[in-house]
């Protein structure tokens, strides 16, 4: 059975960070393992808490994972500190941990801060040149690259900005464009492709980007190939976020098991 190990936060409400991605492996017919960073009290209104694990406990819960049980990719989501960032960096390397797909996390859907600012930097010269995938949203993209993304045009710029950093691809999402069509941009280092999604009427997509980037990094250890991953990855996504649940007063979570039955 493929094995797909996610190094990210846990969200106390169930809709993204850790509990999003052990809930697509899950469907998407992967085994799920995990590394906590950080632990969050969160729910579909906002971050109220915030609290880091030691970096040495992070490297240590990836070590011994690897080394018993084994992955075929990783990703990872919120790292919240330079300290962490690095711990992982340093896991990457020592552990020859591929294919990984970095989510460069650096908000929750309720604009609370998940990266610390002196992180960043480090995440940009530590992680993303390690990467196979990274899939920042349009904010992210704009944080990274130091310019507005808004546009396709602008989508593009950016793909071949944070390619320059190392990684191997790169798709910056198009889920917060203008207008009915939700258009990602996937970056190969050469050519772009252009992966068209359905908008849809809800407010309920709490951990659409840990969803999604779990999805890849599943498709991955199954053996697909980076495109077909990312395309596979958002048709995924595209059903999570049409069977979505309202459940709380805020965001509400996607449906991560839309395939098997609608609540």
């Amino acid at each position: 059975m493929p094995r797909v190990l996610t190094i990210a936060g846990s969200d106390s409400g169930g809709g993204a960070g850790i509990q999003a991605d052990i809930k697509t492996f899950t469907a998407l017919g992967v085994y799920g393992m995990s590394a906590i960073t950080s632990i969050t009290a969160q729910n579909t209104v906002g971050v109220f808490e915030i609290y880091d694990l030691p970096p040495s406990m992070v490297y240590r819960q990836i070590k011994v994972v690897v080394e018993d049980i084994g992955v075929d990719a990783i990703k990872t989501g919120m790292l919240s500190s330079e300290d962490i960032v690095r711990v992982v960096a340093k896991a990457v390397k020592e552990l020859n941990l591929k294919p990984l797909v970095v989510d460069p996390v650096m908000r929750a859907k309720s604009k609370d801060p998940l990266l610390k600012y002196t992180a960043k930097k480090a995440l940009m010269e530590e992680l993303i040149p390690l990467a196979t995938i990274v899939t920042p949203n349009l904010s992210e993209a704009q944080d990274m690259c130091g310019f507005e993304v808004k546009t396709l045009k602008d989508m593009e710029k950016a793909c071949k900005v944070i390619h320059s950093l190392g990684a191997d691809y790169v798709v910056v999402k198009g889920g917060h464009l203008e207008g009915d069509k939700k258009t990602d941009v996937f970056y190969d280092g050469e050519n772009f492709y252009y992966l068209e999604g359905r908008g849809v009427p809800t407010k309920n997509t709490h951990g659409t980007g840990c969803t999604f980037s779990s999805a890849i990094a599943a498709f991955l250890a199954k053996g697909e190939d980076p495109l077909q991953a990312v395309k596979k990855a958002k048709e995924y996504i595209q059903g999570a976020i049409e069977h979505s649940l309202s459940l709380g007063q805020g965001y509400g979570p996607l449906n991560h098991m839309w395939m098997f039955y609608n609540l």
